[in-house]
């Protein structure tokens, strides 16, 4: 039960391992990273000691909990995985070698990994540089059960954890096959131009950035969806999370579209990851948003969906490449892409019927994203809730 848990320092199983030794010049060596917010430790590099300016290093060794001295305050911990045994970490960095009669490692790091340390470290209250002493480390708590109980819970939060990786890697698959899919589809086209279909530069078929001008008839107050960039998800082509705003408020200096438009990134490397949607159920039927966005409304001779494929596509994006300006990580597709670039457009029957496929293509897709989004949900609650419960109860 919860409440027969105990609150313990880490310092009840935790034995701070301070052993330096000198680098040799002429050996090569692993570096370890922590990542933030309790993700792990993983490599850095490998290096030729040589190459190693400081030579007085330490050697972590696999179970042994690491904690970064500076990133302790952003979750920089966790337990040294097989892996990276022997890896190299400086004096910045505090090993300590865990009591498992006490406390399994498995525990610790399942722990640690949902940040219920992070809190503790913030609650130091300083932002100095060497704020994280190993003391500090020592006295930090950690709701302890009994070890089976700690090896029951472990075992059940590893074998979520394999089914979202699962899950995981079946919807990467999804993507992937999507992606070939419409990347075959559209070569094949451009390469046997069908004499059924018909050519021409995106104008002819869409309206390119359109004008606002004369078009919006609501009052200052009136509200619409507010899209910045994160909003856009990546995968389904859908905005998720828009924000109701006044139309007042987001009227001057932002991009505007309408219900039925495709819009997608005009930035790297957001464009290269194929950031686009079709907007949908927009406040008002109108939404303001990123000026990262580009904005295609789609004539008559085509459907929105047609364009969304087109834009989402591995051979629009890398025909949009190669056109970008700008300087290094600020470089944009400028809209003379847009209006000098030739697209193929079938007749609408066949637009439809060639988007019912992939809509299916894609509802596999759905699922399995549901799929994983369940599963990290229940997963993700599961020991934070059980440690956060025992923690507040405790104290």
């Amino acid at each position: 039960m919860i409440s027969d848990w105990q609150i313990v320092p880490l310092g009840e199983f935790l034995t701070q391992r301070k052993e330096f030794f000198i680098i040799d010049d002429f050996a090569r060596y692993k570096r370890a990273r922590v990542q933030s917010h309790g993700k792990g430790i993983v490599l850095r590099d490998e290096i030729e000691g040589a190459e190693i300016k400081t030579k007085k290093q330490q050697a972590a060794r696999t179970g042994e909990f690491l904690v970064a001295e500076i990133d302790a305050k952003v979750g920089g911990f966790g337990i040294v995985p097989p892996e990276l045994d022997g890896a190299v970490v400086s004096s910045h960095y505090f090993l300590f070698e865990v009591n498992e009669n006490k406390c399994s490692k498995d525990w610790l790091d399942w722990f640690v990994r949902y940040n219920s340390l992070e809190e503790q470290v913030k609650a130091q209250g300083s932002t100095n540089y060497a704020a994280i002493r190993p003391s500090h480390v020592l006295n930090f708590e950690i709701p302890l059960p009994t070890l089976n109980e700690q090896r029951r819970i472990v075992e059940r939060v590893k074998t979520l954890a394999a089914y979202a990786t699962k899950a995981k890697s079946l919807r990467e698959e999804a993507v992937i096959e999507i992606d070939a899919l419409t990347d075959s589809i559209l070569g094949n086209l451009l390469d046997e131009n069908k004499s059924n279909w018909t050519y021409g530069v995106m104008p002819e078929f869409a309206d390119v950035n359109p004008s606002r001008k004369g078009q919006i008839t609501l009052k200052g107050e009136d509200l619409v969806s507010f899209v910045p960039m994160r909003a856009v998800d990546d995968i389904t082509g859908t905005i998720a999370r828009a924000e109701p705003r006044p139309y007042q408020e987001v009227s001057k200096g932002y991009t505007w579209f309408q219900d039925g438009d495709v819009i997608f990134a005009k930035i790297t490397p957001c464009m290269e990851n194929g950031k686009s949607a079709i907007a949908k159920n927009l406040i008002n039927g109108i939404a303001f948003g990123s000026t990262e966005f580009h904005v295609l409304r789609p004539s008559n001779k085509v459907l929105a969906e047609w364009l969304y494929i087109l834009a989402r596509s591995k051979q629009f994006r890398n025909d949009a490449a190669a056109h970008f300006k700008g300087t290094a990580g600020q470089q944009r597709v400028p809209q003379s892409f847009l209006d000098n670039k030739v697209i193929p457009v079938p007749p609408l029957d066949e637009q439809r019927r060639i988007v019912a496929y992939l809509d299916s293509v894609q509802a596999r897709l759905a699922s399995l994203r549901e799929l994983q989004s369940a599963t990290g949900e229940e997963l993700s609650a599961l020991l934070p809730s059980i440690l956060d419960n025992a923690f507040k109860g405790a104290l």
